[in-house]
């Protein structure tokens, strides 16, 4: 589980997005941003909170929002999850885990028993100077916009 809190600077990064183009934090300077990080690309809770974004896009723009996914997918993975639910907003493949380890969301996890290193699905909320000021760890994915907003 992350440590990072409100408060802290968020990591800089630079990492491909699905169309293999460099997406840094630096890109979002004067902008919020919302930051998401989900397991897997088409998996039925991935898609539930990546939907839940989408559908409320026009209430995150309105607030002054961008929105970023992050996975350990591959781009093509990515682009063929961005195109299959039409997702507004660019999702990152962290396929060499720079920017998960940077985020402290991978590490152990256990499902049914079993214990694997993964992905914790968690959502950070930063603002216009790069500076977190939410971190959402209990991630409703179905209604995780308004969990933000």
């Amino acid at each position: 589980m992350t440590t990072l809190k409100p408060g802290d600077k968020a990591p800089d990064f630079s990492i491909p997005n699905q169309d293999g183009n460099t997406v840094s934090l630096s890109d979002f300077k004067g902008k919020k941003l919302v930051l998401f990080f989900y397991p897997k690309a088409s998996t039925p809770g991935c898609t539930a909170e990546a939907c839940s974004l989408r559908d409320n896009v026009e209430r995150f723009r309105e607030s002054g929002y961008e929105i970023l996914g992050a996975s350990a997918d591959s781009p093509k993975r990515q682009t063929n999850f961005k195109n299959k639910y039409e997702l507004p907003y660019d999702l990152l493949a962290d396929e060499d885990h720079t920017l998960l380890n940077a985020y402290k969301v991978w590490g152990p996890k256990k499902f049914m028993g079993k214990e694997y290193d993964g992905i914790h699905r968690t959502t950070f909320v930063i603002d216009k100077e790069g500076v977190i000021q939410e971190v959402i760890t209990k991630v409703k994915t179905k209604e995780h916009a308004d969990q933000i907003l």
